[in-house]
């Protein structure tokens, strides 16, 4: 039976509570939540079918993706019950269309080659395409499906329809989230390109420029869609306040330490990943205009801090970038801990005047908590800390303020006397 057939039949009951927070404009139903699921002549949907979602008492709140194994089983698509996967794919259609209008004005300089050209397209639920990532890196697209009713044909042929209109797309390449891709209980992604321009197995590499520093990028190795575009702005403004003898903790390919070294007179990046640190020794090579000496050293960030310290090391700028402490809500309280051992060392590290810029990508852990957690650690350093400015994600990763799992980065530049 086709999915768009059975979806029409789907129809999802959920909770009191999951009701409430769909009336407060967030967009996701947990397993947890979900009452039954009516389906004519089946017993359960089929993964990745469209589902119309209604309340404990029968009343519709909208079309939804629902998921057969993630603890996410329904992404709001729609606020009309009974959407038709044709009526879906139309809407993925002017969506996009909408996402990369947008990104012009979000982003002109990655546009106009003032510098940048690489950003992010599509952000999943920001831009109303819940489970599609599309991030550019000069003129390749890299593409993430990341639920079951994403990660189809029909979605794929939409994408290259709109995204092969743009002028500076030859290639569309879709990368696998391998964690993402497991929780879904996904299938291979295609091994080799969407589509490209000239109709040729593509390269899966280029070189691409933020804030007019360049990097080499390789789709088919890397975290994410292969870099951290949403630190964007924040490698330069963190490399404003940058001066004297910088440490890069958690460098990965040399994001930060890059920027710092156009401010500082020497950089060492740290990372625990060898094949991050030998393509962050080639982004050094790929910018020999910057005046830092610039070294990689490879290492567990605690264990470097904590040896540092009892060296008596001393530092005019320090960045913390470490990954995700919480990746789920009970991980918390553990991650919070750790990032107060992180700021709490650099702080006895830096000299006075020093300059810090810390940051978490957890979203469970929240702005407040976070500034929390940094506040702590000055109170136990006994260092005066000013907060110079509180950033997050580039503009061109926008948030959605009912969704608050969507606002996740926080950065904060400090001074520490």
């Amino acid at each position: 039976m086709a999915l768009e057939t059975v979806a029409m039949g789907a129809v999802a009951s959920i909770t009191r509570r999951a009701a409430d927070r769909l009336r407060a404009g967030h967009l996701w139903v947990y397993r947890s939540d979900v009452e039954r699921i009516a389906v004519e002549g089946q017993v359960e949907p089929p993964p990745g079918a469209l589902v119309s979602v209604v309340d404990s008492r029968g009343i519709p709140l909208g079309s939804a993706l629902y998921s057969a194994s993630s603890e996410i089983a329904l992404r709001m698509v729609s606020r009309q019950p009974g959407l038709e996967r044709a009526a879906y794919l139309a809407d993925v259609r002017e969506r996009v269309a909408a996402a990369l209008q947008l990104r012009q004005a979000l982003a002109p300089e990655a546009f106009a080659g003032a510098g940048t050209n690489a950003c992010r397209l599509l952000f999943a639920e920001a831009d109303g395409l819940p489970g599609i990532v599309a991030d550019r890196y000069r003129e390749m697209v890299v593409l993430q499906l990341l639920t079951q009713g994403t990660a189809q044909d029909d979605v794929r042929r939409v994408l290259c329809d709109v995204l092969s209109a743009q002028p500076w797309i030859d290639t569309l390449i879709e990368r696998p989230e391998p964690r993402i891709r497991e929780l879904e209980n996904l299938g291979p992604a295609p091994e080799t390109p969407l589509w490209t321009r000239d109709g040729s197995d593509a390269t899966l590499q280029t070189v691409f420029t933020i804030n007019g520093t360049s990097f080499h990028f390789d789709a088919g190795s890397g975290q994410k869609t292969g870099a951290f575009l949403d630190q964007r702005l924040n490698y330069a403004a963190a490399a404003r306040y940058a001066h004297g003898r910088a440490l890069d903790v958690c460098t990965y390919q040399g994001g930060f330490a890059l920027h710092l070294a156009e401010r500082c007179s020497r950089v060492t990046g740290v990372d625990a990943s060898r094949a991050a640190l030998e393509v962050a020794d080639r982004n050094r090579a790929l910018n020999p205009t910057l005046p830092a000496r610039v070294n990689w050293m490879e290492a567990d960030a605690f264990e470097l801090l904590r040896d540092f310290a009892d060296q008596g090391e001393q530092f005019d700028t320090i960045v913390l970038d470490p990954p995700a402490f919480a990746k789920t809500k009970r991980a918390a309280e553990g991650a919070l801990r750790g990032y107060k051992e992180l700021n709490l060392r650099a702080m006895k590290m830096l000299a006075g005047g020093g300059t810090l810029v810390t940051c978490s990508c957890s979203h469970h852990v929240g702005m407040e908590e976070f500034l929390g957690v940094v506040r702590s650690a000055a109170e136990d350093a006994g260092r005066r800390v000013q907060l110079l400015e509180m950033r997050g994600a580039a503009p061109d990763h926008p948030a959605i303020l009912t969704l608050p799992e969507t606002i996740y980065l926080k950065c904060l530049i400090c001074r520490v006397g």
